[in-house]
């Protein structure tokens, strides 16, 4: 990352947050119990609720905005040159903020990426986004990047103990290039990973839940960070201790025989 430009490892996901006006006092509750903890990058979309989960976490961060690091993202349908700056400036009027601090792509459309990116950059020199990034890209959508590449702070994908594919090389090649990436769904979906036997062994041996050791796995790899949602106090206090567990070679080699490393390139996974 740039100099004066840190990236918390750790962070709190929205997806599903704002869909619900009922519970959108319990989801903000939440995520401000997650800034009491030290979780401090929220990530958060357009998408997630058509604009509810940005205006939940608008309310979460109401006078806390020192403390908090957003990332939003911005539908491809909406990217254009100067689409993306109308969408990012209504995406600043639901958080009730002047800047976010990364704006990502949130996958690829039809908008040429170059197209994108000018308007990223317009965003950057108005002061309404300090960084931008992609998500759901893989390798040769990056490389597509050309010079710019060098400009993006992060790529945000699907990556867990269950889908491993970024590991064969999109890790690597932004291991390479000082790029983070972001890992959303760490724990999984519909509760099927934390079920897994070995994983359940692992979070026995160290008194924790699978999803903690699910979260510890993504942190222990240098440049990842983790995004897990947690729109329940409970879950919150889990997922900001997950950060004080170390997995031995044992446990690694334990999870590694119930899901396999990627031994030749796979389509990169998204949902």
């Amino acid at each position: 990352m740039a100099a004066g430009f840190t990236m918390p490892r750790l962070g709190q996901g929205t997806w599903g947050m704002g869909e619900d006006r009922t519970k959108r006092a319990a989801e903000a509750d939440a995520l401000r119990a997650g800034l009491d903890l030290g979780v401090n990058l929220i990530d958060t979309a357009e998408m997630y609720g058509e604009g509810g989960a940005e205006e939940v976490v608008g309310d979460a961060i109401t006078g806390r905005r020192d403390e908090v690091f957003i990332v939003s993202k911005v539908y491809p349908h909406n990217a254009s040159r100067r689409g993306v700056v109308a969408a990012c400036e209504r995406s600043l009027k639901r958080l009730r903020i002047e800047t976010i601090d990364v704006y990502l792509l949130h996958w690829r459309g039809s908008v040429p990426l170059a197209e994108t990116v000018a308007g990223f950059e317009a965003l950057r020199a108005a002061g309404k986004i300090r960084r931008w990034g992609v998500s759901n890209l893989d390798v040769d959508d990056l490389e597509e990047l050309g010079a710019a590449l060098a400009d993006c702070a992060t790529d945000q994908v699907l990556f867990s103990l269950e889908h491993r594919g970024a590991e064969f090389d999109l890790l690597p090649f932004c291991a390479k290039r000082g790029m983070p990436v972001m890992a959303y769904s760490p724990v999984g979906q519909g509760g099927r990973m934390l079920r897994n036997p070995a994983l359940t062994a692992v979070a026995a041996r160290h008194g924790k839940s699978p999803a903690q050791i699910a979260i510890a796995w993504t942190l222990r790899q240098p440049g990842v960070v983790s995004i897990p949602k947690a729109a329940k106090l409970a879950h919150v206090r889990e997922n900001a201790a997950a950060r004080e567990i170390v997995l031995s070679a044992e446990d690694l080699a334990a999870l590694d025989e119930a899901f396999p490393p990627p031994r030749r390139k796979r389509p990169l996974a998204m949902l």
